[in-house]
Order: structure tokens, then C-alpha cells, then sequence
């Protein structure tokens, strides 16, 4: 299994900044994409950036030139820089990874969250 410990939340007003940070744990031998998806109270949750192994990265329209995905395949961990932060980006944000497990099977695995908060 894989696991995906987030970290980085917190409360920031509105123009601050926060780093995110997802590290991935366990039994498997590639990851392909990381990505951080997020979910606000009432609403589904919606992609907000994601990378290849490559480093290839797409962004939600909301958060480009805003955002910045970018891993360090080595350790592997998946971090999210957020500038210019808004009230509008107040949510749970996830991590998301996929890859191949060490026996061989594919697998998608989710972190637990961590709460973001924007507000004055």
C-alpha cells in the first residue's frame, strides 16, 4: 500500500502565501503523476495541479500563474506553492498518486487532507 501524509495547511490572509507538502510512503517501485486536488464545504472536489514523473504539470484555470506543482522524485514528495491566495481558495486540499505497487499491481492512493483556510 501507499501512503500520502499532507502537511503545510493553515490560516493565511487573503494576497499571503503557504506551501503544501505531500510525502508518499510504502511499498511500491514508480510513481507516475502527483497531483493536489481540493473540495470546499458544499461543493465536489475539483483538480487544482497536477505533474508527471517527467515534470510535465497542468493547472486548474483558478490557479494559474498563482500555483506552482513541482516533486522531488528522490524522496518522492509532491509540494504546492500558493501565492495570492484567496478567500475563494478556502478548502481541503488532497493529495493524489498513482504508480506501480512493489508485487506488481497498479494503484491510486489519496492523502487525508489538510484544511486550508483564507480569510482576514
Amino acid at each position: 500500500q501507499v501512503q500520502l501524509v499532507e502537511s503545510g495547511g493553515g490560516l493565511v490572509q487573503p494576497g499571503g502565501s503557504l506551501r503544501l507538502s505531500c510525502a508518499a510512503s510504502g511499498s511500491f517501485v514508480s510513481i507516475y503523476g502527483m497531483g493536489w486536488y481540493r473540495q470546499a464545504p458544499g461543493k465536489q472536489r475539483e483538480l487544482v495541479a497536477t505533474i508527471t514523473s517527467g515534470g510535465r504539470t497542468n493547472y486548474a484555470a483558478s490557479v494559474k500563474g498563482r500555483f506552482t506543482i513541482s516533486r522531488d522524485n528522490a524522496k518522492p514528495t509532491v509540494y504546492l506553492q500558493m501565492y495570492s491566495l484567496k478567500p475563494e481558495d478556502t478548502a481541503a486540499y488532497y493529495c493524489n498518486a498513482d504508480g506501480v505497487l512493489s508485487e506488481g499491481r497498479s494503484f491510486i492512493s489519496w492523502g487525508q487532507g489538510t484544511q486550508v483556510a483564507v480569510s482576514s
